[in-house]
């Protein structure tokens, strides 16, 4: 199952990429989740097919699939077309766009790759959030013809709202400007400035040609102006924060497991992944909301006893108290102050075609945790593409709104599919409130319908970018529409 040069494509050369690692050594790299974007016809679906063949993570075949598919649209003189390694869907390999998250997996000697491919066309930016809301870093594609876009903007004002803590300008197409370094120190400005505004880290641009793979994963002698790492360079070498033991814990319950059994009649362990943080046996832990508190006494896993639990492990925690603990509760470290509530003002990605009517009975979805809820009402709109904030007064809760007219006129102030839009919701129950952005794994929530369980929005709790550029107003909480509400 190896893999062969296809006509048009040089074999690689040798490299410290290999196509078979140790399975021990696999289990020890550093797992890299990372997220590409790019307007249409950048080619992005080019380079991650580049990036997959050259670290020869493509099969024999699929490579035999894809120069099938190449000569079947009548393209086999110019070689294989590597962005078929990536299109799946046939809309897709028509249209030759990306309209849905595709998840490819590679390695290399130093490091383990989750990339998430997401499109770009502005129709779909609910597949880019939720694309782009585990990523560890982005790759924004521009290119070098035509430089930094309106879609650029976009993807870069996206990147910002999700945290993304790292930031690859892939300047492609650079075979096609005679690799002109001028073009290329032009467009990285432009970006860094931009990127500047919107409060990225350190970008890192990179020229290249996924086409023909100039430093892509090995160097290019066409540009010999450029003396930085190639992109593959910087995957490997980029810092991924996982040092789970300087992370605050929280331990989502996901099962409550009572055997019942004579070998284990009073057996009570408290299932869940640990999504930051270190559990230890001996820790005092406090189970929220409710606020009670214990001491881990036991770490059970089907491999063993544990002594010592990290993040992204599932363990089962046996308390030294019978608490109340079910699903949906969390365990956090007894010292530590952590924000519960029943108010959630947080930024949402409006994910469905109907739009958000205020007074909207809702399910939420905070980590494990499923609750009742109201949207209270939606108070500001982003436009990602101007960077400007249209903020509206509070609802007049006073009067009834038709849920069933969502024309633009009859809910100016809604949310449609793809808007991005900060929401108030009242819940029926405290959940914890950690903020997204010093909190990305139990930071973020879901707007459920509770009529078919169709997923309405997705949500990211506390300040965002958007609440940089419009600040929260204050709000008087209206407790007797609220209980009129039955919330």
């Amino acid at each position: 199952m190896g893999t062969h040069a296809p006509a048009g494509l040089a074999q690689p050369a040798p490299s410290d990429v290999t196509a078979v690692v140790d399975l021990d050594d696999h289990t020890q790299r550093d797992l890299l989740r990372l997220a590409t974007a790019g307007s249409v016809d950048d080619g992005k679906s080019t380079l991650i097919g580049r990036l997959l063949y050259d670290t020869k993570s493509v099969l024999a075949d699929q490579l035999s699939a894809v120069e099938r598919a190449t000569a079947a649209r009548g393209g086999g003189g110019a070689g294989v077309d590597l962005a078929l390694l990536t299109d799946g869907l046939r809309a897709e390999r028509e249209q030759g766009i990306t309209i849905d998250v595709a998840y490819r997996y590679f390695s290399t000697a130093r490091r383990a790759f989750v990339l998430a491919d997401t499109p770009g066309h502005v129709q779909y930016t609910r597949n880019m959030v939720t694309g782009a809301s585990t990523a560890e870093l982005a790759i924004v594609l521009v290119d070098a013809r035509k430089g930094v876009l309106e879609q650029t903007r976009r993807h870069a004002a996206l990147t910002a709202l999700l945290g993304v803590p790292n930031v690859v300008l892939a300047v492609n197409k650079m075979d096609l400007v005679g690799f002109d370094e001028a073009t290329f120190r032009s467009i990285a400005r432009e970006f860094a400035d931009y990127a500047h505004v919107l409060g990225l880290p350190a970008v890192h641009a990179v020229p290249l040609s996924a086409l023909d793979g100039d430093n892509v994963v090995d160097r290019s002698v066409r540009a010999p102006w450029y003396d930085g790492p190639t992109l593959l360079e910087l995957l490997e070498s980029v810092p991924v924060a996982r040092d789970a033991s300087t992370e605050p814990l929280r331990l989502p319950v996901q099962y409550v497991i009572r055997p019942r059994t004579p070998e284990h009649p009073d057996y009570r362990g408290y299932a869940g992944k640990v999504a930051s943080g270190v559990v230890r046996v001996g820790d005092e832990l406090r189970v929220l909301p409710s606020g009670r508190t214990s001491r881990v006494v036991a770490l059970d896993t089907f491999d063993g006893p544990l002594e010592a639990a990290d993040a992204p492990r599932s363990v089962t925690v046996r308390l030294a108290d019978d608490l109340d603990v079910a699903r949906g509760d969390v365990l956090v470290p007894a010292a530590e102050h952590v924000a519960t509530g029943q108010d959630l003002v947080g930024t949402v990605c409006w994910l469905t075609e109907r739009r958000s009517v205020p007074g909207a009975r809702v399910l939420v979805r905070v980590g494990t945790r499923t609750v009742r809820g109201l949207l209270r009402e939606v108070d500001a709109r982003l436009d990602v593409d101007t960077l400007t904030v249209e903020q509206w007064d509070p609802v007049d809760t006073l009067h009834t709104i038709d849920a069933t007219d969502t024309s633009t006129e009859a809910a100016p102030r809604s949310l449609g599919l793809n808007a991005i839009g900060r929401a108030r919701l009242r819940l029926a129950e405290p959940v914890v409130l950690d903020d997204y952005a010093t909190h990305r794994r139990t930071g973020g929530f879901l707007v459920v319908d509770p009529a078919d369980g169709s997923t309405l929005a997705a949500g990211l709790i506390g300040p965002t970018l958007l609440d940089r550029l419009a600040p929260v107003r204050a709000n008087e909480r209206d407790d007797d529409w609220l209980a009129g509400a039955g919330i």
